[in-house]
């Protein structure tokens, strides 16, 4: 059968594995080198999955071309299991390309449009400065799909836009977040990052904004796998957790995720409210009283 064969030909790339009381095999995952076999693979369906990086897929070839495996490889993966499609056309692996609103224009051109205005209003209640609206190129629509909304880019390493927020300026808004027609599979603010250093973990961009330094937002509650990555790539050492008062399950679950990973791990407490109103300086003060985050802790946490 070619389920054995498939097995033997994975092994080849991820190295040995052992079979699971459901059918599925086990292996070291190749994307966070996680200590144990936490990369599952069933030859029946396809599907892959690691529970630890939450990495995933429906294609073995997918997971073959994504560690790095020889282009024989693949096209024998190919051919046991009846796919005829070219490793160079899979639809999994088509990379998002985001642009911001033809209509965005930058807030540091003054302007006597009513739109403009509003937007002006609304970056000094969440009491963003001038340069905040530079460094972040945050800008705003006045039609389009994006209309009446405050526009906040994100760049990666590279200096390349790869995700960007649009927040609605009125408070009735049914939908006060729209967001771009891609994946959140990205890292947020990445072009201010210096993975060297400790770095701050907030849920939203505005939180981001008001931290400053070394600061990323998730755009949820929980890390998108390209952050996983990043994270054990860089081998980052210090992080502090700074998830909104309402989301103490959630920051919880992701502190004990990062201890895992060996990484020193700082749960702050944000019962005064999230990083956006309590301000730069508060938010400080609060990491400078931070201890780090013992499994205890996190039990405990669990427990209340």
């Amino acid at each position: 059968m070619y389920n054995l064969e498939l097995v033997t030909l994975l092994e080849k790339v991820l190295g040995k594995s052992y079979q699971l009381k459901n059918g599925e095999h086990a292996f070291f995952c190749s994307f966070c080198n996680h200590h144990k076999k936490k990369l599952q693979v069933n030859v029946e369906t396809q599907k892959w999955h690691c529970w630890t990086c939450n990495v995933g897929g429906h294609k073995i070839s997918q997971l073959l071309r994504k560690v790095g495996a020889p282009k024989d490889l693949i096209k024998e993966a190919l051919q046991l299991v009846g796919d005829s499609v070219s490793y160079e056309k899979d639809k999994d692996e088509v990379k998002h390309n985001v642009s911001l609103p033809r209509e965005y224009k930058p807030l540091y051109n003054k302007s006597e449009s009513p739109i403009y205005k509003h937007a002006i209003n609304y970056i000094k209640r969440r009491n963003i400065t001038p340069h905040e609206i530079l460094r972040y190129s945050i800008g705003y629509c006045e039609s389009g799909d994006y209309s009446n909304r405050i526009i906040i880019p994100s760049y990666d390493e590279d200096g390349k836009l790869n995700y960007f927020v649009a927040r609605d300026l009125f408070p009735n808004s049914k939908f006060k977040y729209k967001n771009p027609p891609m994946s959140k599979d990205t890292v947020c603010f990445e072009l201010f990052i210096n993975w060297n250093e400790p770095i701050v973990l907030v849920e939203g961009v505005f939180d981001g904004i008001a931290v400053r330094k070394n600061v990323i937002p998730l755009l949820g509650k929980f890390p998108s796998k390209s952050l996983v990555k990043k994270l054990v790539k860089k081998k980052v050492k210090k992080i502090y957790v700074a998830l909104d008062e309402d989301a103490k399950k959630d920051a919880n679950k992701l502190s004990k995720f990062l201890m895992d990973y060996g990484i020193e791990t700082y749960l702050l407490d944000m019962k005064e409210g999230d990083p956006s109103s309590i301000g730069f300086e508060n938010f400080w003060k609060i990491v400078e009283l931070s201890t780090p985050s013992k499994f205890s802790d996190i039990i405990r946490g669990r427990l209340q």
